[in-house]
């Protein structure tokens, strides 16, 4: 990236459910979709959006977590939280203030902004959806 701009890259993921060899399986698995790759300048914000499908109902009991692991590091850690119809930001780390839900579970989406982006917020950021049962 140019000078005073910082990649802010998202990982596509899945949750994959493993059913046993013999009998039916009970569940059925939830597509997640992000951006590959997006990009932000250095004191602005960024949408990290997320969207889901399932071929089940949306559940009551939906939770979508976000994760972040820095650039170089090995560390995942959890930023963001939505269980139980309520978003929860991590009140621990540098995104705790600069964090904001737009998404709508109803919707299937899950997307967050980051607001005042920095050079350290280069990485890589999960978006985890679950769908109980």
């Amino acid at each position: 990236p140019a000078m005073g701009t910082i990649a802010v890259p998202e990982s596509p993921t899945g949750l994959t459910v493993l059913c046993p060899l013999a009998g039916p399986c009970p569940t059925s698995s939830i597509h997640v979709y992000t951006q590959r790759e997006v990009y932000g300048t250095v004191g602005s914000h960024v949408t990290l959006s997320c969207s889901f499908w399932s071929s089940e109902w949306i559940s009551e009991d939906i939770s979508i977590t976000w994760h972040f692991q820095g650039e170089g590091s090995r560390d995942s850690i959890s930023i963001f939280h939505y269980a139980k119809g309520q978003p929860y930001i991590d009140d621990v780390g540098s995104f705790k203030e600069r964090m904001e839900w737009v998404g709508n579970p109803h919707r299937k989406d899950g997307s967050i902004i980051i607001h005042n982006l920095d050079y350290t917020d280069n990485g890589t950021f999960t978006c985890d959806v679950k769908n109980p049962p």
